[in-house]
């Protein structure tokens, strides 16, 4: 998917593509963990869609719950989206730095003939 280090740095549509393509991909793994904390607050909880969608944002976001919990699988779930969420936004940080930070390393490293 990358350069190699002896290949020259790509220019800047082709960059700009891979850039393109990081960034839609954390945003459907937005969407995926969304759609799980919804579908979660909603069967554990018994919550309504807009209820649902506003708790699974804020505990993705970081930000924490904002109903109380009621039910034992409530509070559960609400742990385990929690844990979730934090690997979802480290995983989606990395997924779009890693093209910035590649294409950085890369100028470092090439060649001065090339």
């Amino acid at each position: 998917m990358f350069e190699k280090r002896h290949e020259p740095v790509i220019d800047r549509r082709a960059f700009l593509i891979r850039l393109a393509r990081a960034i839609a991909i954390a945003l459907v793994l937005v969407a995926v963990s969304l759609t799980i904390g919804v579908m979660g607050y909603r069967i554990t909880e018994g919550m309504n869609w807009i209820d649902a969608f506003y708790n699974a944002s804020f505990i993705l976001t970081g930000m924490g719950p904002t109903a109380p919990l009621r039910t034992s699988a409530g509070k559960v779930f609400a742990s385990c989206y929690a844990l979730f969420s934090a690997m979802i936004v480290l995983t989606m940080a990395a997924v779009v730095v890693t093209p910035l930070f590649h294409r950085l390393m890369h100028r470092f490293h090439v060649d001065e003939g090339d």
